[in-house]
């Protein structure tokens, strides 16, 4: 064994002993540019519901919504993603309003990228705000979420949205193959700078309860279950298969969904591509976070910042949380 790896020669303890030097060896660190904001938008004026399982996030109507990408920029936050809560008239079991180019989700973003260019705009491509089951695609008689032809909608609505002006469209419903089709949707419309975002390990986690309140897919949905299409929470090699596939078929970036019970993917995904990782704190982490918080279990702002480096450690290049706003805010205050 050689002299420098013996106590007391060495002492691991040295360079923790003052901030200096704790911070001249630290690994990862965190900024606004790692951050991406979720919301919640809705149709109307001057709407905003506050969303209970959510403490402290509220689904906005698009006036209302201007204040918070106009704050997104002034903390440095890159971009901002749009999940959109569609009335119950609207829903349907084809999805019909998910095509159309006057909806909710097309407007919201051709407004924001009229007043803030700036500002990176993230649209979900996923059914399933749009259905009136809950599913994340078309189902057939037996309720099965059929595949090809959920394709054939979600390359439709990508290019929809890319032609709205979307910077990133994010495919999060984990069809085969639709990664390749919207590409192929992008290309032919001439949306040749649209980057696309492939929830490639999305599991089929317990962790998304508070996030279907907030869209009103959860009554839709009901006792279901989307087990035949989202991953099992036991896989993992799986998951670096899937990244690889959607990588072949066009993705820019992939994402890991959940975030912090799935690290492990993380970091297997980042070392096996390198390609730009992204990771979701998803809404039942946050619920947790800010539960605990209320409570006064735990430190709301020690404990958020550590969960942010722990992404990073991991290997994620960026953090879709609903906490981008407020950690933004303390990193800006300890500049």
């Amino acid at each position: 064994m050689s002299i420098f790896t013996q106590f007391p020669q060495k002492r691991m303890r040295r360079m923790r002993r003052d901030e200096f030097s704790r911070r001249l060896m630290r690994e990862n660190r965190l900024y606004s540019d790692d951050l991406i904001y979720p919301v919640f938008v809705l149709d109307g004026k001057k709407q905003e519901e506050t969303v209970v399982s959510m403490p402290g996030v509220m689904r906005q109507s698009l006036d209302l919504l201007m204040y918070r990408a106009e704050k997104c920029l002034q903390l440095g936050i890159p971009a901002m993603a749009i999940f959109p809560v569609i009335g119950p008239g609207l829903k349907s079991l084809t999805a019909a309003e998910a095509l159309n180019p006057m909806g909710l989700v097309p407007r919201i973003v051709s407004e924001l990228k009229k007043r803030f260019p700036e500002l990176g705009v993230i649209t979900d491509v996923a059914l399933d705000p749009y259905t009136s089951h809950g599913q994340d695609g078309l189902i057939d008689a037996n309720g099965y979420v059929m595949n090809e032809e959920t394709v054939t909608v979600l390359a439709q609505q990508a290019l929809m949205h890319a032609q709205a002006g979307a910077d990133v469209v994010a495919p999060s419903d984990m069809m085969d193959g639709r990664i390749g089709a919207i590409r192929s949707a992008l290309e032919s419309g001439k949306c040749i700078h649209t980057r696309i975002l492939a929830y490639s390990a999305k599991y089929a986690s317990s962790f998304y309860g508070p996030f279907r309140d907030a869209v009103g897919s959860a009554a839709n949905l009901g006792t279901g279950n989307k087990y035949t299409y989202q991953m099992d929470p036991a896989n993992s090699d799986e998951a670096l298969w899937e990244v690889e596939l959607d990588l072949e078929e066009g993705a820019d970036m992939v994402m890991v969904k959940p975030g912090l019970p799935y690290l492990d993917i993380v970091r297997r995904v980042k070392e096996r591509f390198g390609a730009p990782t992204f990771v979701y704190q998803v809404s039942g982490e946050y619920a947790m976070l800010k539960a605990a918080a209320q409570n006064g279990w735990l430190d709301e702002k020690a404990c958020v910042l550590e969960s942010m480096l722990a992404f990073k450690r991991a290997g994620a290049d960026g953090i879709l949380t609903y906490y981008a706003m407020d950690v933004a805010g303390w990193l800006k205050q300890e500049e």
